[in-house]
């Protein structure tokens, strides 16, 4: 029996920093899958995984089951969903992985539906790392039934939820980002606070793991904070983007999130200065209004 012949055709469109390590997960996974991205190179590099490569965006999913959209913004999806709209079949799936808004996706939705084609919005967390090792969140907004076609591709990449309708796998990532700029903004205060008060501020990061404190961003990002290590992983740009989303989503469902106002103002405060810098780089928005209190003696290391 051939397995292969089992598995849907998939079309990755956006072979960048982190499609391109999750269609590597897809091909490895046996998937047949043709790569499109703006910049061909970069979806050459997937040739050696058998991936194919389309001239554009409407060769790529010609005769794809499902199409995965991995871009940088909304608008970026728009626009290649239309290239791509010539090649759609009716009965295709497209699920768009890409951050986006609640607004845009719901568009997506709509439009792909009057050709006879599903959508599922499927952002993501856990960036390269956990797209490299096949272990990222995946938030999934659309309909129960395009979940089940579609939820052994994205296991491939990482840890698939349903939550909720078309539209509702934006809203989840928007939760995420919120939590994560905020412990972020609150690990740095605490490790700043702790060498301000006379403290070792890697001893109390010590001390503090394992209690109700302990998390992932205490673990990593607050050693990056000790370190000084700003080199990015996720960037101060890309928070500050879903920052505002949490925000303009916020204000869409009439609520108010005054935590969230104040980390992003945090953001917006070393945006120009330091825009590709890690986000751990909130220690650097702290320490911009607290003058003379500075985290640490060692140098910064920036991109």
């Amino acid at each position: 029996m051939n397995l292969t012949a089992a598995l849907p055709t998939l079309a990755f469109l956006g072979i960048g920093l982190m499609g391109k390590p999750m269609a590597m997960r897809l091909l490895h996974a046996g998937y047949p899958l043709t790569a499109w991205n703006r910049t061909r190179s970069k979806a050459e590099a997937l040739v050696p995984l058998n991936a194919r490569i389309a001239a554009d965006p409407a060769d790529a999913v010609r005769h794809a089951d499902i199409v995965i959209t991995m871009l940088e913004a909304g608008p970026i999806v728009g626009e290649v969903l239309d290239q791509a709209m010539a090649g759609l079949r009716a009965g295709s799936l497209v699920v768009d992985m890409s951050s986006t808004h609640q607004s845009e996706a719901q568009a997506f939705h709509a439009k792909l539906a009057a050709h006879g084609v599903s959508f599922i919005d499927a952002p993501v967390s856990g960036g390269v790392l956990g797209a490299e090792a096949g272990t990222l969140a995946i938030m999934a907004g659309g309909s129960a039934a395009d979940f089940r076609r579609v939820e052994a591709v994205l296991a491939a990449m990482g840890r698939p939820t349903l939550v909720g309708p078309a539209g509702c796998g934006q809203v989840a990532k928007l939760c995420n980002q919120l939590i994560v700029g905020g412990t972020l903004s609150i690990v740095a205060e605490a490790l700043l606070l702790a060498q301000a008060g006379g403290a070792d501020p890697a001893a109390v990061r010590t001390a503090i793991r394992g209690g109700f404190a302990e998390s992932r961003i205490l673990e990593v990002h607050g050693q990056r904070m000790l370190d000084r290590n700003f080199m990015p992983g996720g960037q101060v740009k890309s928070q500050t983007k879903d920052l505002e989303n949490v925000l303009i989503a916020a204000a869409t469902a009439g609520v108010t999130l005054p935590v969230t106002e104040l980390v992003t103002q945090h953001y917006r405060s070393i945006l120009e200065q330091v825009p590709n810098a890690d986000q751990s780089a909130a220690l650097l928005a702290l320490e911009r209004i607290n003058a003379g209190k500075r985290l640490g003696e060692g140098p910064d290391r920036l991109p």
